[in-house]
């Protein structure tokens, strides 16, 4: 990595737990090129706590009798960066299990700090997956990091933050277990304050999905996200995630359990629509995606697994309204297996 002078007014919260050598990668990949770092951890095993203190990085260690989520992790490092540096004006927010690319941080700072656009509040870039062709879950999830540049709605888990709009937008919603990157950008625009998706690299992610049941958890959690954000976001003129709601229930439950019930008296031909109607779907998404640029057999497996997901997309769906009926706590639903254990030193 080729040496940079600091940025005086940024600082960095990286949030983490087990990512093992992909903590370290990502702590030196920021830490040089802020003017402070704090690592927020959720109760790691893996040695992660150690390393972030060799290098000289801000640590808090999360109170494992609350409940673990990203939402949190970040306010409360947030609240850290600040009693270390309260003159700082940006925080980078970034995954443990991220890369940042050695250009993001001075490309981010100078779209913020341009006087033709002052009430610009955040800015993301092009999240990879390190090791795309891997799976094809692994490729899946860098076509979806693929967001259209220019103005956004939302940004996701890696991006820079000016930090009067998130404190006049009232930070992360703590209480959140998915969904809160979205969230929050929805009190930031309705605060007057704008969201940019740069044409630039930002960080380099590692999904590690390597079987089916990684990708039905992570796409319950997006159901899940859809559900809340709906709920609460939902009427209009937002209507925040209404219309992903509403096409997963069709797609993930109604669809399938309507002609499922009578398969029975039409002597199978509703199973053969089912079909026919997710065949169309998988054409639609394809076709977007060669639009968008994608080529043709990406664009297919993609479509193959985002049909496939309108399943565990209305499961999660339904846990969130069952666990809200019922007036449970709601459990953060982890896909990624535990990272390996984080060497200190610079080895």
């Amino acid at each position: 990595m080729s040496a940079a002078t600091p940025l005086s007014d940024v600082g960095a919260v990286v949030i983490g737990r087990n990512e093992g050598a992909a903590l370290q990668l990502c702590i030196r990949s920021v830490t040089p090129r802020v003017a402070a770092t704090v690592y927020v951890d959720s109760g790691s095993t893996d040695g992660s706590v150690a390393f972030a203190k060799e290098r000289g990085v801000h640590v808090v260690e999360l109170d494992t009798s609350v409940p673990f989520t990203a939402a949190r992790a970040r306010d409360t490092g947030l609240t850290k960066l600040l009693e270390v540096n309260p003159d700082l004006t940006f925080v980078q927010f970034v995954d443990g299990d991220c890369e940042v690319d050695e250009n993001w941080l001075n490309t981010a700072h100078a779209a913020l700090t341009n006087e033709s656009n002052p009430r610009l509040a955040i800015v993301c870039g092009r999240r990879r997956e390190r090791f795309p062709d891997a799976t094809k879950y692994n490729h899946h999830c860098d076509m979806e990091w693929d967001t259209p540049v220019g103005e956004a709605k939302a940004c996701g888990g890696d991006s820079m933050m000016r930090i009067e709009a998130y404190k006049e937008a009232g930070g992360f919603n703590t209480a959140l277990i998915c969904g809160e990157e979205p969230e929050l950008c929805v009190r930031v625009r309705k605060a007057g304050w704008t969201i940019q998706r740069l044409d630039a690299e930002m960080t380099l992610h590692d999904a590690k999905m390597t079987k089916f049941s990684q990708f039905w958890k992570r796409s319950v959690r997006g159901g899940w996200a859809y559900a809340e954000g709906a709920a609460m976001h939902g009427k209009a003129p937002e209507r925040h995630c209404v219309r992903q709601s509403r096409n997963t229930w069709f797609y993930g439950a109604i669809l399938p359990i309507s002609m499922l019930a009578i398969a029975w008296p039409t002597y199978g031909i509703s199973v053969l629509l089912l079909l026919v109607v997710y065949i169309r779907h998988v054409i639609k998404v394809h076709s977007d995606r060669v639009r968008h640029g994608d080529a043709p057999g990406h664009a297919l497996a993609y479509a193959k697994l985002a049909t496939i997901a309108k399943l565990p997309e209305a499961l999660g769906q339904a846990q969130y309204w069952l666990t809200r009926l019922r007036g449970k706590e709601a459990r953060i639903i982890e896909y990624k297996p535990t990272g390996q254990p984080a060497q200190t030193g610079d080895a």
